[in-house]
């Protein structure tokens, strides 16, 4: 820049705010203002949940939102829409990660992915294991104390810099990716009602419509789109979670260009690759933070954590100490059997922070909550042990990774 037309006092000012601007830019990630927005939304869902304006609030949740074409409507309220047709989206942008995580990320070789999949397993297991252990009579909750919230966990060791290794949080990222997938399919086998099968087998016609766009490699995204609708459409009727539609069209996206013939990481004209770019900010900033508005409001009201203390209990041991030792657990064993290999810059203390971080269930462990329990009371008094045990799992990760860093 020349300073000609600029006093060295104002050339100064200006670097500094150039330097200010420069560390905004690398601060703000969408993983951490992600998760940032997260929190201060399900703060704020909270204080207006337990306030005068909560009537209101749950009253708009509850409020039916309809769309007609000819003589046909369709009418869910605004609770539904957001947790089974945005929701739906968002699992469209955790399967296109899934895929392309697959095909070309650190999921695409055995040797790369056999440690964060052991670890993901382990960190499923446990929680579930130590949940049913205390509530033989409540079974249906095990899989809310598997989930993981990846934009906080993540978010938190974004924000630790420098002070966390590449190779650690490439092993966060690759952990939650499988710990999405796990969850995906905890949903479709564990959360599902009895099946209509006539419209099974309408789901399973546009399903293969839609191999069939991907076996002759069809690049334009707008017919997997429009038979993305149908097929949300038949799976919602089927009693199947309906965001189950999102993944399975994920599937079906093609990561490949016409007349190329090798699939390359940086191929950004690919119709997955594309969708996936155009739908993840929306995902990060507009569909997570209205979740989290419809469903963290819950109101605090001990009496029903009492009144259900087995059934919190259970979910927050899973979620502190079941996600650590599950990870920490199975990797070690992997590790010493030889069956995957330990990263090298990673360290086995950075393995266990990793392991707390992972116990951050937030919003997809309040996802499934939904999904497990029919009674609200449970699942308000669920809600705050998420809450309580999440934000603990944080506190400890965290203060593991400085304490690692400090012995460093």
């Amino acid at each position: 820049m020349n300073n000609n037309f600029f006093s060295n006092r104002q050339f100064q000012q200006i670097l500094k705010v150039k330097e200010k601007y420069n560390f905004i830019k690398n601060f703000i990630s969408i993983e951490t203002l992600s998760g940032f927005i997260l929190f201060a939304v399900t703060v704020f869902a909270v204080i207006i949940a337990n306030s005068s304006y909560s009537d209101f609030y749950f009253e708009i949740l509850k409020s039916p939102i309809s769309i007609s074409f000819a003589e046909n409507s369709f009418s869910m309220s605004t609770l539904h829409w957001i947790n089974d047709v945005l929701m739906a989206i968002f699992f469209l942008v955790v399967g296109l990660e899934i895929k392309r995580d697959m095909l070309i990320g650190e999921l695409s070789s055995v040797r790369k992915a056999s440690f964060p999949i052991i670890a993901a397993i382990g960190g499923m297991i446990i929680p579930a294991v130590i949940y049913l252990a205390l509530n033989k009579e409540h079974p249906t909750g095990f899989g809310v104390p598997m989930a993981t919230d990846i934009a906080f966990a993540l978010g938190i060791l974004l924000l630790l810099g420098n002070r966390v290794s590449m190779s650690l949080k490439l092993f966060l990222v690759t952990l939650a990716v499988v710990d999405d997938l796990g969850a995906i399919v905890v949903v479709a086998i564990f959360y599902t009602s009895e099946i209509n099968y006539l419209f099974f087998i309408h789901a399973i016609v546009i399903y293969t419509l839609l191999l069939a766009l991907n076996y002759f490699n069809v690049q334009k995204l707008l017919p997997y789109l429009v038979l993305g609708v149908f097929l949300w459409i038949f799976v919602h009727k089927i009693g199947i979670h309906s965001t189950i539609a999102g993944v399975l069209l994920a599937f079906t996206i093609p990561l490949k260009q016409k007349k190329v013939i090798k699939i390359e990481s940086d191929n950004y004209k690919a119709p997955l690759v594309k969708l996936e770019h155009a739908l993840h900010n929306f995902s990060a900033f507009v569909i997570m933070p209205l979740f989290a508005l419809a469903n963290a409001g819950v109101i605090i009201d001990f009496s029903s954590v009492i009144e259900h203390k087995q059934i919190v209990l259970g979910v927050a041991l899973g979620l502190v100490f079941g996600k650590p030792i599950g990870i920490f657990l199975f990797t070690y064993l992997a590790n010493y059997l030889r069956i995957a290999t330990k990263p090298v810059n990673v360290t086995w203390s950075e393995i266990l922070a990793v392991g707390f971080l992972g116990g951050i269930g937030f919003t997809m462990s309040i996802f499934i909550s939904h999904l497990a329990f029919m009674d609200e009371s449970i699942v308000s008094a669920v809600k705050i042990g998420i809450f309580a045990s999440s934000i603990s799992a944080a506190i400890i990760g965290v203060t593991l990774l400085l304490l690692n860093k400090k012995r460093a």
